[in-house]
């Protein structure tokens, strides 16, 4: 049982609270995490039938050899979720005291490296077959007494694989974007895209059927291309948010609206001039850095702690908040904010 589901055991009969760290998640988080384990456990289950189906009915078919390779690399992002998501739930310690997220993006870039160096190997050995005007052979096979076209075994291998990962990818995608999970993201990504990868081996094999030498690695090439997109895409993100890059969109395209509503907040309190953060993207999770320009006097440490209260209190992704008086905002620290401090609050209270 994943530690998701292991939440009974109080003495008072009271539910545990489910938790990343030491944040308790709000109930929409909590089911939508609950659901997330489901699918993955589900994806992972339709995959040992798919692999299996491939593998048998693939014979020396190159985009068949493809789609099988395909299908191996998406058990990783399901795997690298629950285990990140095993190893987020762990508090905070000496020697990780920002807590385990960024578990999150460890997986996330495991997954997108793996996709980039299987997607580049069979680009070059679908690339090389195709320069070399391989012929491949599709021959017959006794099913049940009958000879049948191995074709028409691969065409219905790969009919199967095309529609279930559709239907998990959009189950999963509004979940990642509630829970902020990449990884999550990236598996509800490549699962919505594999209906391609299943059409285009498809049409692959009718082609060699037809009497079309080169459609079958012309679509093995296709596919490749398309694992290698996914594995470029995820990495360029993964790497971008270890980097400590400002917070983004689960998508890795905009600057999260969290932002700007934690720029907002500060600015609002009545004893600030002038506010600026820094947050940094932990995995699930945002830690903030807020610096302050004081009204006149310094501020008391109670106003400083109602202050980072405030913050936290924002949003269920502010895991930790440190508020910083200082006699001007320091540049230095808040590169290039310049004209977007001035817009944050308007983005911030229309995300609100």
């Amino acid at each position: 049982m994943s530690d998701v589901g292991q939440q009974g055991g109080r003495q008072d009969g009271r539910r545990e609270p489910t938790r990343f760290g030491h944040t308790e998640l709000p109930r929409e988080q909590e089911e939508a995490l609950r659901r997330a384990v489901r699918l993955a456990w589900v994806t992972i289950g339709f995959l040992v039938t798919a692999v299996v189906a491939v593998y048998v009915t693939m014979g020396s078919s190159q985009a068949m050899k493809a789609a099988w390779a395909e299908d191996l690399l998406s058990f990783i992002p399901p795997i690298s979720f629950l285990v990140a998501l095993h190893l987020t739930r762990k508090p905070p310690s000496p020697r990780h005291p920002y807590g385990h997220h960024r578990s999150i993006g460890v997986g996330h870039l495991v997954a997108g490296t793996s996709l980039v160096i299987m997607g580049t190997f069979l680009v070059w050995d679908s690339g090389s077959g195709l320069l070399k005007a391989e012929h491949p052979p599709i021959g017959v096979m006794e099913v049940g007494g009958h000879v049948v076209w191995s074709g028409w075994l691969m065409i219905a291998a790969l009919a199967y694989t095309a529609v279930p990962p559709v239907l998990l990818g959009r189950a999963k995608m509004p979940l990642a974007e509630k829970l902020h999970d990449r990884v999550l993201y990236a598996d509800a990504d490549m699962n919505k895209a594999d209906w391609m990868t299943a059409v285009g081996g498809i049409v692959g094999i009718v082609g060699v059927g037809v009497g079309w030498w080169w459609a079958d690695a012309a679509a093995a090439l296709f596919i490749s291309g398309s694992i290698l997109r996914d594995g470029v895409g995820n990495v360029r993100t993964a790497v971008t948010a270890l980097m400590d890059a400002r917070a983004t969109t689960v998508d890795g395209k905009e600057v999260h609206p969290l932002v700007g509503r934690v720029d907002a907040l500060l600015r609002g309190l009545p004893w600030v001039a002038e506010a600026g953060s820094r947050v940094r993207d932990e995995g699930h999770v945002f830690h903030v850095e807020g610096f302050v320009v004081p009204i006149g006097a310094p501020p008391s440490l109670e106003e400083l702690a109602q202050a980072r209260d405030a913050l936290v209190a924002l949003d269920w992704k502010v895991q930790d908040a440190v508020v910083v008086p200082c006699a001007e905002l320091p540049d230095e620290l808040l590169p290039g904010v310049g004209d977007e401090r001035e817009d944050a609050p308007a983005r911030g209270h229309d995300a609100g």
